[in-house]
């Protein structure tokens, strides 16, 4: 199993970013799909999860309007559009599929908001 998040980087407030997560090795049109992230010195916190069709999303209040999850089960990845990015967005973003109680992770991509 494997999941390949790419895309993070540093933007300035305001900017955007898409980030990637790539996956193989799991049926992944059967998992639903989140985005987590860590800033430095919290918890690891949802940010974003859509269903196995992607015909549903949900998405942490301190991200609504900003971001947006999206799924190519054709490619088996899912993806995170950032816009209007700030400061306290930078994190490490970590991908997870999730299903009947298997879990399984990224190994992250760092996001800097920053001048």
């Amino acid at each position: 199993v494997q999941l390949v998040e790419s895309g993070g980087g540093l933007v300035q407030p305001g900017g955007s970013l898409r980030l990637s997560c790539a996956t193989s090795g799991f049926t992944f049109s059967t998992y639903y799909m989140r985005w987590y992230r860590q800033a430095p010195g919290k918890e690891r916190e949802l940010v974003a999860g859509i269903n196995r069709a992607g015909g549903g999303t949900n998405y942490a209040d301190s991200v609504k309007g900003r971001f947006t999850i999206s799924r190519d089960n054709a490619k088996n990845t899912v993806y995170l559009q950032m816009n209007s990015l700030k400061p306290e967005d930078t994190a490490v973003y970590y991908c997870n599929a999730h299903h009947w109680g298997v879990d399984y992770w990224g190994q992250g991509t760092q996001v800097t908001v920053s001048t």
